[in-house]
């Protein structure tokens, strides 16, 4: 496999710029990038030869649709790489946790199974990025960031983005798995009881993931989120499908887009990404990303 642009490390200086040019925009710029039975790539590999992964910056971008496993690899990778990661799910969750002047309209927003505005998701990403520049914080993993293509043509046009990974998985089995998922009230981990165990069917291969089960002491406290039912899912797999694939096409035409169909749970999946990641030299550190 061949490789990824190496950039240099931003500085507080050049992320601070990034949260200022967030509001403005920019005008763009391009690269290109990268195979496996699992995924599909237009452009070169990405290189990520390097042995020791503090030595370089990795600014990378995950896409795909609600539910489909973006934050559980986009931490495992950030664990095994050592790069934060940024997802502006979770920014959305602690905003509307606080007692802030969007905690009320992020509820509204969210509970509908809505897309939170341009607006609101470069607000709360612009104030994270300032403060991980505040504390050294080197490169990214975005996750849930751009989902319109003015977002993309706004963070192209601040920062270099290597990679874009598109997490891909068919629809039934997506529905299946996010009516599973379940947070700890507690300790606020996120776990999932479904068993999915689906036919292959029209060209679709069979695909089988195991529950993600939590520890016996808080498995009476499980709870669902609002926005995880039925309706409100399909609604929010519709919304995507209708508005955030554009950036697919946006980063597709760049050569940086590559397209990973997941084929099946963790234990199948995890390696064959580190396989098309190249990141095959970092498999015996896969227990620090678990």
């Amino acid at each position: 496999m061949a490789a990824l642009t190496r950039l240099s490390k931003p500085s507080f200086s050049s992320v601070y710029r990034i949260s200022r040019c967030l509001y403005s925009g920019a005008a763009p710029e391009s690269t290109s990038h990268g195979a496996s039975p699992y995924s599909r790539r237009l452009g070169p590999t990405p290189n990520l030869a390097v042995k020791d992964p503090k030595d370089r910056s990795v600014q990378w971008v995950f896409l795909g649709s609600p539910g489909v496993g973006k934050g559980t690899y986009a931490s495992r990778l950030s664990n095994l790489l050592g790069v934060p990661h940024i997802a502006t799910g979770d920014l959305v969750r602690e905003e509307l946790a606080s007692s802030g002047p969007l905690s009320q309209e992020l509820s509204e927003i969210v509970n509908q199974g809505k897309l939170v505005s341009d607006e609101i998701i470069i607000n709360l990403l612009s104030k994270r990025l300032e403060a991980g520049g505040a504390k050294g914080e080197l490169g990214f993993i975005l996750d849930g960031f751009p989902r319109t293509i003015r977002q993309a043509e706004i963070l192209e046009g601040v920062t270099e983005v290597d990679l874009v990974l598109n997490l891909k998985l068919r629809e039934d089995v997506l529905l299946e798995k996010c009516l599973g998922r379940r947070t700890c009230s507690q300790c606020g981990g996120n776990f999932n009881v479904a068993s999915i165990n689906v036919m292959g069917a029209n060209g679709h291969p069979a695909i089988s993931m195991a529950p993600l089960l939590p520890p016996a002491h808080c498995m009476s406290k499980l709870v669902t989120r609002a926005d995880d039912t039925e309706e409100v899912i399909k609604h929010r797999i519709h919304v995507y499908n209708e508005k955030s694939r554009p950036v697919e096409e946006f980063y597709r035409s760049r050569g940086k887009l590559l397209e990973f169909d997941l084929p099946g749970g963790i234990q199948e999946s995890w390696p064959k990404l580190l396989e098309v990641l190249n990141l095959d030299d970092y498999k015996e550190k896969q227990s620090a990303a678990a």
